[in-house]
């Protein structure tokens, strides 16, 4: 008999154990998705109002949009050029939502700009300056951004994302690429 009561002594004990550790499984998950929210993008990221207004917008599609950007001038050569944009984004992407793609061409005279489309002025330019790839809202440079530049007159190829690689990416989007897709 005293056995009988010891195996329900400790069945219940095991009992309140196992309740233990699933009251406080719960409560760490709880601390865990509070400490995700402290991570939560700002909604006025320029990356999450693109995501946002092309979601609403465009069915969460655009496929080979053409912007222009600044003209700048090669610290090399001394030539004024024009940053001229390829944008591509996907929302049923799980990686690489965002696409743009960065090309340049030489200054043109305001004649020019108004007798070519900027995917012709696009085309104009032989190869791509730089690629930026987006996957989620947020700072550019978080994981599973990249960020690609030729190497000495080669093809692209992923480089670190550094703080000059932020600001273009920021400047680029915030400046020329978001405006012209909300302007048409």
């Amino acid at each position: 008999m005293r056995t009988k009561r010891a195996w329900f002594r400790v069945g219940r004990f095991a009992v309140i154990a196992v309740l233990l550790v699933i009251t406080w499984s719960c409560s760490a998950g709880s601390n865990l998705q509070a400490k995700d929210k402290k991570n939560e993008v700002d909604p006025n990221d320029c990356t999450c109002r693109l995501f946002q207004f092309l979601d609403d917008s465009r069915g969460g599609k655009l496929d080979g949009f053409y912007a222009l950007g600044d003209v700048y001038q090669d610290p090399k050569s001394g030539e004024e050029f024009r940053h001229v944009f390829k944008v591509e984004y996907d929302r049923g992407k799980a990686f690489g939502r965002l696409k743009i793609y960065v090309r340049a061409v030489g200054k043109m005279s305001a004649q020019q700009l108004s007798t070519y489309t900027p995917q012709q002025i696009y085309d104009f330019g032989e190869s791509d300056l730089e690629k930026f790839v987006k996957t989620d809202c947020g700072q550019y440079g978080k994981a599973g951004d990249l960020y690609l530049q030729p190497n000495e007159d080669g093809p692209l190829a992923t480089s670190p994302i550094t703080e000059e690689a932020r600001k273009r990416y920021d400047s680029f989007l915030c400046q020329y690429v978001l405006p012209a897709l909300q302007k048409k």
